[in-house]
């Protein structure tokens, strides 16, 4: 009888401990994933501001940028809220009246201090460089381009902004930063790790892009050629960032923007005409007139400058594809070469290699000629589309695109064809390697050009060795916690379950 109470009276005590530790497990699992949740969640947001000003020859934009403060080296985290083109020419076309830059700039800086939250207005580094409108001027009047600076520098100073100065950056510069904006913006710059490090992931493991860009005044194209080194070291950049060692190259035309580009052709054109010009780079029945002092104007053209017995001369479109082509050929030297590859004019190129995004100009011609809707079209469509386009009658053109300015829509035949040139007889792409080419607006939201790295030059925010980052993101960590905890608290019923009934337990083993 006392065995049995002692029995009983064991398995009471026995019973009752199970329950106590079952139930301080159960609390302990909540207690963990409460921690979990609460301690690792994400700080509430904060943010920093950037903006930058593109200067370019043809027009300026203003860009605003915006970062998590706590995350400031994390490739991916800076993107762009707002864009605003400003009203008006490039910065150099205001150097006979710099009275009027102070409003030039007026909107675009108005509209920044509406979106930027006002108590962050001083910490919101400003940064404005100036392209190859600038270096143009300052090639013909230095100290015109040092007033047009002034001013502009003046006028951004009466914001309350962190102002960091206004200054002309080199053609090496700007093909430089657009080859950071784009490798950061497609994550090219490092490999992010899933799964405690163990597996890359895929998509960030490719090779770098490269960047072409095209202005109104120059052209610039940079990228990691694939072991083989640069002939030419003003063409060559070193760069470390987030822990590996990058050899660019770079270099920058002046002078063979779209724009200038088009100037340089209308100068060679004209010579030993009449003050008629029957141009194949411009539509059936377009006419337009010039006069030669405009012309003549500015450095790119210097070299052409001869005196003609007119002052004015006429265009007169003839919308004829090949011989657009063949006209704007003569533009590029290609019989003298130095190195062992050139591009044109006695430039070293290496081999192209690997990916290419070609943005600014080049992107807003083939968008308007519709090749940026789908995958990059062939080099033969392009040039069968191109014809046809050129030789469209300019009336029928303008009833089609009657809101497209007709200064932008008449020299479209001429940009297509000049990029086609500029491509395929500058830089030596062929059927092949056309396919490389990706034609780019926007990456996840941001513009593509060179003012995003300029910025993430300047403000540091590029580390050159790459930073301590957690294995898992907060979301895979929390779900990790909870499954975990489920698990945990699944086998303490189990087991209590086993405990109170193993008769069902020993049932079903048998």
């Amino acid at each position: 009888m006392e065995d049995r109470k002692e029995s009983e009276l064991k398995s009471f005590c026995s019973r009752n401990i199970l329950i106590i530790l079952g139930f301080s497990s159960i609390m302990a699992v909540i207690a963990l994933i409460a921690v979990g949740l609460t301690q690792n969640k994400p700080l509430p947001e904060n943010v920093k501001y950037g903006i930058v000003l593109d200067a370019g020859s043809s027009h300026t934009s203003l860009y605003i940028y915006k970062w998590p403060a706590e995350k400031e080296n994390d490739t991916g985290v800076v993107h762009q809220i707002e864009e605003c083109k400003l009203k008006g020419p490039g910065i150099s076309r205001y150097a006979q009246r710099l009275n009027e830059i102070d409003a030039y700039l007026t909107e675009c800086m108005e509209r920044a201090s509406q979106v930027i939250p006002k108590s962050q207005h001083q910490g919101t580094p400003v940064y404005l460089g100036a392209t190859a409108g600038m270096r143009l001027l300052r090639m013909e009047n230095e100290q015109l381009a040092d007033k047009v600076l002034s001013v502009v520098t003046k006028s951004l100073n009466n914001y309350h902004f962190d102002f960091h100065g206004a200054r002309i950056i080199t053609g090496q510069e700007e093909g430089a930063y657009g080859w950071i904006t784009i490798n950061y913006l497609l994550g090219k710059f490092t490999q992010k790790l899933s799964w405690l490090n163990l597996k890359p992931n895929g998509g960030n493991s490719q090779g770098t892009y490269g960047a072409l860009d095209l202005g109104g005044a120059s052209t610039q194209i940079t990228f990691v050629p694939q072991n083989e080194r640069i002939e030419s070291p003003s063409n060559a950049l070193h760069f470390r960032l987030y822990g590996k060692d990058y050899s660019v190259y770079t270099h920058s035309f002046l002078c063979y923007g779209k724009d200038q580009a088009l100037r340089q052709k209308l100068a060679k054109d004209i010579q030993g005409t009449n003050g008629i010009l029957r141009d194949p780079c411009f539509h059936p029945g377009y006419e337009i007139v010039m006069n030669v002092s405009e012309l003549y104007s500015g450095p790119c053209t210097k070299k052409f400058e001869m005196t003609l017995p007119f002052d004015q001369f006429q265009i007169q479109g003839t919308g004829n594809y090949q011989q657009c082509h063949e006209s704007i050929l003569e533009l590029f030297n290609t019989s003298y070469c130095p190195y062992s590859h050139c591009s044109f004019n006695g430039i070293f190129l290496p081999p192209l290699h690997g990916d290419f995004g070609a943005f600014s100009a080049y992107y807003y011609v083939m968008e308007f000629l519709n090749f940026t809707s789908e995958e990059t079209p062939t080099q033969e469509k392009v040039i069968d589309s191109m014809e046809k386009f050129c030789s469209q009658p300019w009336k029928e053109l303008k009833t089609y695109f009657g809101d497209v300015k007709e200064k932008y829509l008449s020299e479209y035949c001429f940009s297509g064809a000049y990029i086609l040139s500029l491509l395929l007889n500058g830089y030596h792409f062929t059927a092949d390697s056309w396919k490389n080419i990706h034609f780019m607006g926007k990456i996840h939201s941001s513009s593509v050009g060179w003012t995003l790295g300029y910025m993430l030059n300047l403000t540091n925010m590029i580390p050159a060795e790459e930073p301590l980052s957690t294995p898992l993101s907060h979301s895979t960590y929390v779900f990790l916690m909870v499954l975990f905890s489920l698990i945990l608290v699944a086998v303490a019923i189990i087991g209590l379950f086993i405990f109170h009934k193993p008769s069902y337990f020993w049932k079903d083993m048998v």
